[in-house]
């Protein structure tokens, strides 16, 4: 059977992979993205703005998608504003789907801010006990992933339609555009340090360098999201995501350092955070690229500072439990240091790094 995928956040981290993914295999795909001004090769563009339900409406005017994955969200001062911005995008949407009658799964990426608290409760909620599980209970506290899976569920329940749940740890992967990409700002972060002599410092804390941690590859998310579309057994699931590994950012940041032929620094008692070290970078940036005829000129387009330094300055271990998503069947893996390899190689390739 003819499966229709559309994909809303195409242009970003997750969309713009499972986008690549599912036009190399036997789907239709669809990408809505507010301005999507990249083509992706056998992908239907469109664009729209999930909070204008009339707009989305047209946008997808003639458009009967079987499978809909949902890899958007739009950043908030606060997490009250996330839920009610975020609530009306996901709530828009369904309601557009619902007049199609057409969807058969429903797939939404949601990550381990469901475990952890949202950005602003960071270091003030007491940690889970690693391995994180999909057994773990919501939070007593506000957080737009909460909502936005209680809007599936109830469209899924009136309409009839599977859906699956994805929560990746910290994504690596090549996006057009996203607002969280460490891989992305490490690359110019490593760059930089090649180009004008700078420390390539690790900016997290004590903890980070030396404890156990875990990423997941953008593209083991598109893996998993087809499979589950397509996995009987994955229906109706909330499904852990990860690279399969494990590793310490003591080793892997000499891995990194090494790509670019730099030297790797640990951090000290107190990080020195990327935005700390990056305050001054924007002009350096600026003229890099203009050496390099690099494709973005501007830092603040490139890379997310405050994300990376969020993740990295943790006061606590992140470790991700895969093991319900292998014993329904899902094999995908790939080695964590691979992810940033390759990635920082099609940057490259496609002159965003020198």
């Amino acid at each position: 059977m003819a499966r229709t995928a559309l994909i809303a956040g195409v242009t970003g981290i997750v969309g713009f992979n499972l986008a690549e993914h599912l036009a190399g295999k036997d789907w239709d795909v669809v990408g809505l993205a507010r301005n999507p001004t990249h083509d992706i090769a056998g992908v239907t563009m469109k664009a729209a703005d999930l909070l204008d339900e009339n707009g989305l409406e047209r946008a997808l005017a003639g458009i009967a998608p079987t499978d809909v994955f949902f890899a958007t969200w739009s950043r908030q001062m606060t997490e009250a504003e996330n839920i009610r911005v975020n609530g009306t995008m996901m709530r828009n949407l369904l309601e557009v789907l619902h007049r199609k009658n057409s969807v058969q799964h429903f797939a939404l990426v949601g990550g381990l801010k469901s475990f952890i608290g949202p950005f602003e409760m960071y270091g003030k909620v007491a940690p889970p006990l690693t391995p994180l599980r999909e057994t773990l209970p919501r939070l007593d506290l506000p957080n737009f992933y909460y909502v936005l899976e209680d809007l599936m569920f109830a469209a899924a329940a009136r309409d009839g339609f599977g859906w699956s749940i994805h929560r990746p740890h910290t994504i690596i992967g090549h996006a057009r555009t996203s607002v969280m990409n460490m891989g992305t700002t490490l690359a110019v972060t490593g760059a930089i340090a090649r180009e004008t002599g700078r420390p390539f410092r690790f900016p997290g804390n004590l903890l980070q360098w030396n404890g156990l941690t875990d990423v997941t590859d953008a593209r083991i998310v598109a893996e998993h999201m087809e499979w589950a579309a397509l996995e009987p057994a994955a229906r109706n699931q909330a499904l852990h995501v990860t690279n399969g590994d494990v590793f310490r950012w003591k080793w892997l940041w000499g891995e990194l350092a090494q790509w670019f032929g730099v030297e790797p620094l640990p951090p000290g008692e107190a990080p020195l955070t990327l935005e700390q070290q990056m305050a001054d970078a924007a002009p350096l940036w600026a003229d890099i690229a203009r050496k390099y005829r690099l494709a973005e000129p501007a830092l603040n387009k490139v890379a997310s500072f405050w994300h990376t330094d969020a993740d990295l300055g943790r006061p606590f271990e992140v470790i991700t439990d895969m093991s319900k998503s292998r014993q329904l069947g899902f094999t995908g893996s790939i080695p964590s240091e691979q992810s940033f390899t390759q990635l920082f190689a099609r940057l490259r390739q496609e002159k965003i790094i020198p």
